[in-house]
């Protein structure tokens, strides 16, 4: 399929599915023409970055995680760059909660209480 049906089947743009080929993540075919030729393996591949892409995990590390990108990481390595993001993640989060719990006690102060 063309790279716009991929793009809509993967649930991504176009400009998305340019990203993850020049990234290493995907590698269409190409027809005769030169133009980009998506199979249906491609677009599942597609649908599993950008879930791991919102999940949080950085290219990089989606690149060793997925089979045939020339990413073999030693599994233990791979495992611990995982939880430090994931604990990144979470003092992140931490941070929020103590900002939007601060802004509830302000509402709450001022007469609004929240939801």
């Amino acid at each position: 399929m063309r790279i716009s049906e991929a793009a809509r089947a993967g649930g991504v743009s176009a400009r998305s599915l340019r990203h993850y080929e020049d990234e290493g993540l995907i590698v269409p075919g190409r027809c005769a023409n030169g133009f980009r030729d998506y199979c249906q393996s491609t677009v599942d591949r597609v649908r599993l970055i950008r879930a791991l892409l919102e999940s949080g995990l950085p290219v990089r590390l989606i690149r060793q995680a997925l089979p045939g990108s020339g990413g073999k990481p030693e599994l233990d390595e791979f495992l611990r760059e995982v939880r430090e993001h994931r604990d990144r993640l979470a003092a992140r989060i931490a941070v929020l909660d103590g900002q939007r719990a601060a802004l509830d006690a302000y509402l709450r102060s001022a007469g609004h209480p929240g939801p």
